[in-house]
């Protein structure tokens, strides 16, 4: 369940986290996806990489959430439902 202060679910957070572990913010230069889904399985969640992926295409997209937390770089998808 997510969690009601922030909306976020723990795939989520833990994406996040390891951004930040990474370094990467609005300040520094992009990273490839691949290095952050494989950081975020290989320390935080333990499970497939296809439900890490695609909560980070999730965040990147402005049609999808409210709010974007991640500033994707290249082809995130399309609210006609083309593939990331």
């Amino acid at each position: 369940l997510p969690d009601a202060r922030d909306g976020l679910k723990p795939v989520h957070r833990r994406i996040l986290y390891a951004m930040n572990d990474l370094g990467v913010g609005s300040r520094s230069a992009y990273k490839k996806s691949a290095r952050i889904v494989g950081d975020v399985i290989g320390k935080y969640h333990p499970h497939g990489d296809i439900a890490v992926y695609d909560a980070l295409v999730r965040m990147a997209q402005d049609f999808s959430m409210r709010y974007p937390s991640i500033d994707g770089q290249g082809n995130f998808g399309s609210i006609d439902g083309d593939g990331a």
